[in-house]
């Protein structure tokens, strides 16, 4: 019959297991990102080439080509994944979402041929790029609700909201581009772009919440957005109180572009830096534990036998750590029940910290299920239902998760969506 030493020392094993496979997660993080970053120059690319003309063929095939390059390491990092069943805790939610992503990088060759001929709408390439951007953040998301450190999950939480409001500034950017483009911006579209903005200053105060151990980052982000309130400030502005209908000076498509690229370059900037510090802090997690499965082993060696009785004994309060035993010395002898109830505690403090990490993911996932409903029942886009909800978040002053919450309260009582007609 195996011990209750075996099994502590199976426990370290499985931690050191799901945090060498959580690195492979954050690598593949980092890598849907660079793919991210790259779509997004090629979608903002296509957006001048269709609008404004030929003078960005060019940079569009060059770009083109940096964007196959960022796939290419995104499928290597996918094929370092083990996707043996139960490895990761959410793997069918993200297995799923990467083949969703793997469907779109194919249909992706086709939208490149469509663009090249003009036989696509700016606005239909700005759509189909998004869609696949999506996918690849949906990725991240998931992994990010994988995450079984604390540490880990914070930096990864704050990951995905800077990347997702990193994506909000490249569709103000391909906003912007078709506003200034066309000389003109209606009402619609100005309320299209303040939430867009909206959006993403959530999206960033998200990130600053959760990447305060990431000084680098959170102080570069400061700095360009400092920087970008110049340009990018300015022109948003005069779009945005422009009245219905007015136009917009002629020739600002190619400035608005540029102002926004250094910007979104910056963040690339910021960006990198998070994914270097989530590796870095995947790899001193798991020398700490193995240094701990090591320090557990010799540990219990020694441990004596847990006398009769002790069992139902309340632990005593300030008890030692297995860290603090092995640092008093090996005089000192434990039972192995001591050294099960310090791992216990210390289990509890990680989860309870991963709760507050998850609060964050938990929110959107709640936002993504009341616009589900509304697309359903009302038969509106997901921009339309998403729309709705924070239109009526602004008129009751209420959160936008609260409201959320009591569209999916009210589910039961919604009619049934209207059948679809057919002709």
């Amino acid at each position: 019959m195996k011990s209750g030493t075996a099994f502590l020392i199976a426990a370290r094993q499985c931690e050191i297991h799901d945090l060498q496979q959580l690195m492979r997660t954050s690598a593949l993080v980092r890598r849907a990102g660079e793919c991210v970053h790259t779509l997004q120059k090629e979608r903002g690319l296509s957006n001048l080439w269709l609008l404004a003309g030929d003078e960005f063929g060019a940079a569009l095939a060059s770009q083109a080509l940096q964007t196959r390059a960022s796939e290419a390491a995104l499928l290597g990092a996918l094929e370092e994944l083990d996707t043996s069943a139960g490895q990761i805790a959410n793997g069918a939610r993200l297995y799923s979402r990467v083949a969703f992503v793997l469907e779109g990088l194919e249909a992706l060759l086709l939208l490149r041929d469509d663009v090249s001929m003009r036989r696509v709408t700016a606005e239909a390439s700005t759509a189909a790029f998004s869609k696949l951007i999506a996918a690849l953040l949906a990725v991240v998301f998931e992994a990010a609700d994988s995450a079984t450190d604390p540490g880990i999950s914070r930096r990864l939480v704050a990951f995905f909201h800077f990347l997702q409001g990193k994506e909000l500034a490249g569709q103000e950017r391909a906003t912007g581009v078709a506003a200034f483009s066309g000389g003109q911006i209606d009402l619609p579209a100005q309320q299209q772009w303040m939430d867009i903005v909206e959006s993403q200053e959530r999206c960033f105060a998200v990130f600053e919440e959760f990447s305060a151990e990431v000084v680098d980052a959170t102080a570069r982000w400061r700095e360009a957005e400092a920087e970008a309130q110049g340009d990018v400030g300015a022109l948003r502005a005069l779009a945005l109180v422009t009245s219905e209908g007015g136009r917009l000076p002629g020739g600002l498509g190619r400035t608005w572009f540029d102002a926004c690229t250094r910007r979104i370059d910056r963040m690339h900037e910021v960006e990198s830096l998070l994914a270097d510090d989530l590796l870095a802090r995947c790899r001193d997690r798991i020398a700490a534990a193995e240094v701990d499965l090591e320090a557990g082993r010799a540990l219990l060696s020694g441990a004596t036998a847990v006398p009769k009785g002790k069992f139902f004994e309340r632990p005593a309060a300030g008890a030692a750590s297995v860290a603090t035993a092995v640092a008093i010395g090996p005089h000192l002898e434990r039972s192995v029940l001591d050294i099960v109830q310090a791992q216990s505690r210390r289990l509890q403090a990680m989860q309870d910290e991963l709760a507050v990490a998850r609060a964050a993911l938990s929110e959107r996932k709640v936002v993504e299920r009341a616009k589900g409903l509304l697309m359903a029942h009302r038969r509106l886009t997901e921009a339309e239902a998403h729309k709705m909800l924070r239109q009526t978040a602004m008129n009751q002053n209420r959160r936008l998760i609260d409201v959320a919450e009591s569209v999916l309260a009210m589910s039961d009582f919604l009619a049934p969506p209207p059948p679809s007609t057919t002709r």
